[in-house]
């Protein structure tokens, strides 16, 4: 312990104070080290999130005694890694995150009674837009979308009818293609009742009208109609080539354009046929008629009796006629049908009146002996048969004009992408989290290790070194001690710190005096001259050591100006 006390009083309060500031940092760097290496893996748990739903999920999380960072104030929240799945089901679970809009949740926590019908029906069209708003906020590249709904009220006595319309602004990535905002348009007038497709307008977060609103379709936006439905077919049969070829010559060895022609003209076409061979008879009507000419003795005489039929007593009579005439005749008249074939054809809009294809595809590679890779067209039959494909996948019609082009020519070579292709995965299967965690440690520990080396280790070297500010074996605060004690002894040979005597103003080694009773007054004043003294003869020698050694003293003084402060 004395060894101990002795060592401490030698290094002094300074020394002490830096030795302590350096453990101080040391215990500080390490501390962060350890509490950082065992902090877990992060990751997002949820992501553009709105401050109502950062407040319930961060309350939930603390109920759960889970840790979590914000970031993006408050936009991002992130938990560790391997509770991220667990804990997003958990809140789905109870119905977290809401984005910030309330759907029919709302008349789960409300009380009906007491409310207005005004308060209902708000509340009602307030649940519709919410529930609409996170069913397209589903469909993919639309991060955030509000909708606002008009709903005219039923008016009484009233003929002419309000149709309801919607605005919709979305927060999208990237751009919609006319198809997304079309199902866009049909998914809002599907939820709500007496709404046209064409009464729902949408623009995006950069006030870009995507669906102007107006009923029905005209002008440019029934053109692009008619563009987007011609490229729907060409990419489909596209498609379809692609991939069942692409399967025989190889997926990136095959590029197809397709040409559809295709008529949007809606046609009504009606006729009527007449068959002359499938005659029936439809009605038949006979009339027989039956006359009787008599010739009488008096042919002149004109009277009631002759005009009379016949009768029994006409053979007495006279007058009654002398010869009769019986005259029969038949009518028969017959009515026919002719059968008719009434026809009517409707040709809806969308018929393809001629398809064009071009199919170009890469022939066959093979290495050869020295390694190098020698090209070969395909053979002819090869590609008839890849062509007799194609005309079966598009319906091919030689009657209205359909072309079908296979072409064999080489392609241009892609070393990035095979050697992209060829690249590994993963280095044992670590992930992109992986490499980052990796790489944050690979930096801490290189800070540490130059903390160590420029830091910490220059500090405890001037902590530990003896001070060497003055060579030559000089202290110049240790002769107070060596001076008291000169007051003992008889006429002791007065020496310098190290050692050497100390001559008087005639050279001649200088002795002290004997003692004598002095005050402490006169002590300290004797004591000081006496050191004085000594520190003079000292520079004193100095200067005549560096007068005759120059070359010496300048390297000395050479090796102070290097040595760190």
């Amino acid at each position: 312990m004395n060894g101990f006390i002795e060592f401490i009083k030698t290094i002094g309060a300074a020394r002490l104070a830096a030795m302590g500031v350096v453990a101080a940092g040391l215990i500080g760097v390490f501390i962060f080290l350890s509490y950082r290496l065992s902090q877990p893996q992060m990751s997002v748990l949820f992501a553009d999130l709105a401050f109502e739903d950062s407040t319930e999920i961060v309350s939930q999380l603390d109920s759960l005694n889970v840790p979590y960072n914000i970031r993006n104030n408050g936009g991002t929240i992130l938990v560790p890694q391997d509770r991220a799945l667990r804990l997003r089901m958990t809140l789905a679970q109870q119905g977290v995150p809401t984005s910030g809009v309330v759907g029919y949740e709302i008349f789960d926590k409300t009380n009906a009674l007491g409310k207005t019908s005004f308060v209902q029906n708000l509340n009602q069209l307030r649940a519709l837009e919410g529930e609409l708003s996170r069913t397209i906020s589903v469909i993919d590249r639309i991060k955030k979308a509000r909708v606002h709904l008009v709903l005219p009220k039923k008016q009484l006595f009233s003929r002419e009818k309000a149709e309801p319309s919607a605005s919709i602004i979305l927060k999208v990535r990237g751009t919609l293609d006319q198809a997304q905002i079309r199902a866009i348009q049909h998914l809002t007038a599907s939820a709500v009742e007496g709404l046209n497709p064409g009464r729902v307008s949408i623009i995006d977060e950069s006030g870009r009208l995507l669906a102007n609103g107006s009923k029905g379709e005209s002008g440019e936006a029934a053109i692009s109609s008619i563009d987007e439905r011609t490229t729907g077919i060409e990419t489909r049969l596209k498609n379809r080539i692609g991939s069942l070829v692409g399967n025989i010559v190889g997926p990136r060895k095959i590029r197809v354009q397709v040409k559809a022609e295709v008529n949007y003209k809606r046609t009504t076409l009606t006729s009527k046929n007449f068959d002359p061979e499938g005659q029936v008879v439809r009605s038949t009507q006979t009339k027989e008629q039956t006359s009787v000419a008599q010739e009488s003795a008096n042919n002149d005489a004109v009277s009631v009796g002759n005009e009379l039929p016949s009768t029994g007593q006409e053979a007495g009579n006279p007058n009654s006629p002398k010869n009769s005439e019986n005259q029969n005749s038949t009518e028969e008249v017959v009515n026919y049908e002719i059968s008719s074939t009434s026809k009517t054809e409707i040709t809806e809009a969308g018929k393809i009146q001629r398809i064009s294809v071009a199919v170009l595809i890469d022939g066959i590679y093979t290495k050869a002996a020295d390694g190098t890779s020698q090209y070969a067209e395909r053979p002819a039959q090869e590609i008839e048969k890849i062509s007799a494909l194609v005309r079966s996948i598009i319906g091919y019609n030689k009657a209205r004009g359909d072309t079908v082009e296979v072409i064999n020519l080489r392609f241009a070579p892609e070393p990035v992408a095979e050697e992209l292709e060829a690249a590994p995965e993963g280095f044992l299967n670590l992930t992109k989290d992986d490499y980052f965690q990796i790489g944050e440690l690979v930096t801490l520990f290189l800070i540490s290790l130059l903390v160590l080396l420029f830091v910490v280790r220059p500090l405890i070297r001037r902590i530990v070194t003896p001070n060497e500010d003055q060579p030559l074996g000089i202290e110049g605060g240790g002769q107070s001690g060596d001076g008291a004690s000169a007051q003992a002894g008889s006429a002791p040979q007065l020496t310098a710190p190290d050692g050497t005597p100390i001559p008087n103003q005639d050279g001649v080694p200088q002795l002290e005096a004997p003692p004598i009773p002095k005050t402490a007054t006169a002590a300290a004043i004797e004591v000081a001259q006496i050191a004085g003294q000594a520190q003079e003869n000292t520079v004193n020698r100095v200067g005549e050591l560096v007068k005759h050694n120059p070359s010496e003293a300048t390297a000395i003084i050479r090796q102070w100006l290097q040595e760190a402060a």
